[in-house]
């Protein structure tokens, strides 16, 4: 039994050996990442009327009897339409112990996509959060925004990380940790309620800053990789003046301006600052596995890709800007493998980087 703290990989393989974590087919071991599992898509999409939480005392079933438009096979792959809002059953099924609660996120590439993706439960009355004991299915609400995408069943677009008790690090133990490994290179580090990190429109490899997505395009196939020409789906975004006016409406895709790192004991989460910061948003979620950034995993701190979304009005983003905070818990214990370390990790050592399946510029 480990401590307080998120749950390593080892510990989420015992899970699944005692079957408080199970699934149809078998869980693959390569879901396990180092403080998370990955969560597979189920044979179905429902689209439905509008995005919904179940509600105390209610399933997933229930309502989506009354928000079904129509039902979708993915045995063969189907296009998840841009604009539109779909429920998959996944494949994974919980049976929490009553010291344990989850909380889940989008993967990476999903984000960097555009693609909406929160976990919805029964009883739920939040996204994203599985409280204490949950024995039940799991569903992944989809929204792609930007872009039309190819799904199929056994995709990986989100996963869930498992907490015992509270381990979040105060500002003050935030402070000694840095002092100690050095949580960010590039710049001051920013601590408030977390570590603090800003936008880099000051690119020492250029003048390329970031990419806005293209309004109209072909649809994604998730299971290609490296297959894109990103000039089909993005426009690249130059200054030279430190600025960037974000339209309403639109998404970008940006880098922070400090390198991060994880240690092998610690793990994150990628919050948005409040809105009263500006008119966008900063990542929909995000988690950062012990060791990226870690120099013994591979990576001499990492940048931080940014997912930029404006909101109502016309929005001037400056070079430092403080645009989202990373939040550092403690590990029950440390991963047997870290982030980057033979694991195929596809963003150990990044800069600004677009998802997986476009060819390197």
């Amino acid at each position: 039994m480990t401590g307080t703290g998120v749950l390593s990989s080892q510990s989420i393989e015992k899970l699944i050996e005692t079957g408080a974590l199970s699934a149809d087919p078998a869980i693959d071991p390569a879901q396990v990442q180092p403080a998370s599992l990955d969560l597979r898509l189920g044979k179905v999409a429902y689209r439905v009327r509008a995005s919904f939480l179940a509600g105390s005392k209610r399933t997933v079933a229930e309502r989506l009897a009354e928000f079904e438009m129509h039902r979708i096979d993915l045995t063969d792959g189907a296009v998840l339409e841009k604009g539109c809002v779909y429920v998959v059953p996944l494949m994974e099924h919980l049976s929490l112990p009553d010291d344990l609660q989850a909380v889940a996120n989008a993967k990476s590439s999903t984000g960097r996509l555009d693609l909406l993706t929160r976990t919805i439960t029964d009883g739920g009355e939040e996204f994203d959060r599985i409280p204490q004991g949950y024995n039940g299915p799991l569903y992944a609400e989809i929204c792609p925004r930007s872009f039309s995408v190819l799904v199929r069943p056994g995709m990986r677009l989100n996963q869930i990380r498992f907490r015992r008790g509270q381990a979040i690090l105060s500002d003050q133990e935030l402070t000694a940790l840095h002092a100690e490994t050095g949580l960010v290179a590039g710049g001051t580090a920013v601590i408030s309620e977390g570590l603090g990190f800003s936008v880099d429109l000051k690119p020492a490899y250029g003048d390329l800053l970031g990419y806005r997505a293209k309004p109209h395009t072909g649809v994604i196939d998730l299971d290609l990789i490296g297959h894109y020409d990103p000039a089909e789906f993005w426009e690249p975004i130059h200054s030279t003046d430190g600025q960037i006016i974000l339209d309403p409406g639109a998404f970008y895709i940006l880098v922070s301006r400090e390198a991060v790192h994880i240690p092998p004991d610690y793990a994150a989460e990628m919050a948005p600052y409040l809105a009263m910061v500006g008119e966008f948003r900063v990542h929909y979620a995000g988690f950062f596995d012990p060791g990226f950034g870690h120099a013994a995993a591979g990576g001499t701190g990492a940048r931080g890709v940014l997912e930029v979304r404006c909101h109502e009005a016309p929005f001037v983003l400056e070079h430092g800007q403080v645009v989202g905070r990373l939040v550092y818990e403690h590990m029950a214990e440390r991963p047997a493998q870290l982030y980057g370390a033979g694991i195929a990790s596809n963003y150990q050592g990044q800069g600004l980087k677009l998802s997986k399946h476009f060819k390197a510029s």
